[in-house]
């Protein structure tokens, strides 16, 4: 299982895998092998370590989203990278297929409320008991007949934030039926990837930018 991990980033205390579409951050009630019991099988294997090995969950991907995921390798890393996610020390960069022509540049704001029922963001244009705002700004890579590529900045971390805002102004990421998009991808995966990572190493304090390459479904568009 530990062979189709793909690792983009590894030192004493961070691990980082490019998420396949389908891969699991943590465990749901499907059952499925979440990415930190996999990762905890390859550091078991690669440096012949006894007992159990610590692997924690720094932040999340959506099951059908690609790219970027960084876990701790240790307890100080986890903790220290909890602190710069949770302080918005981080940068985050995502790219979207999105329907529809889109140019320039822009910033969207909305207020959303999570939908636990049936796990969905709704939004609002003004602000609404219970919703959160959401702030994110774009802009256009590349626009061609039916869909447009965009780099996207997260301001900030609200559930399905990207999916449900760009599906409000009319443009829905191509594959997240979801949202309104027109039709599913064969891998049921979502054309939302988390491009790039960059933050303060927890012990090292240097910069360290990871970026993950873009799946298949991208590369008609790059």
């Amino acid at each position: 299982m530990a062979t189709v991990l793909n690792i983009i980033y590894e030192d004493n205390h961070l691990v980082a895998v490019n998420k396949r579409a389908g891969d699991l951050v943590q465990g749901d009630k499907t059952g499925d092998l979440p990415l930190p019991d996999r990762l905890k099988s390859y550091l078991k294997e690669k440096f012949n370590k006894p007992g159990n090995v610590f692997c924690g969950v720094i932040h999340r991907l959506d099951r059908p989203t690609t790219g970027v995921v960084l876990f701790a390798r240790t307890s100080k890393g986890l903790e220290r990278m909890n602190k710069a996610f949770k302080e918005r020390q981080t940068q985050k960069t995502y790219w979207a297929i999105v329907e529809g022509q889109l140019h320039g540049k822009n910033d969207l704001k909305h207020f959303l409320k999570k939908n636990g029922k049936n796990n969905k963001a709704i939004v609002f244009k003004r602000p609404e008991d219970g919703a959160k705002e959401a702030r994110l700004s774009y802009h256009v890579l590349k626009t061609g007949d039916n869909y447009s590529l965009v780099e996207v900045e997260l301001h900030t971390g609200r559930h399905h934030q990207i999916r449900a805002q760009f599906s409000a102004i009319g443009h829905a990421i191509k594959g997240d039926v979801k949202y309104g998009a027109r039709r599913a991808e064969r891998d049921k995966s979502i054309c939302l990837h988390a491009r790039e990572l960059s933050f303060n190493h927890p012990t090292t304090k240097e910069l360290v930018k990871i970026i993950a390459e873009v799946p298949e479904s991208f590369k008609p568009f790059t």
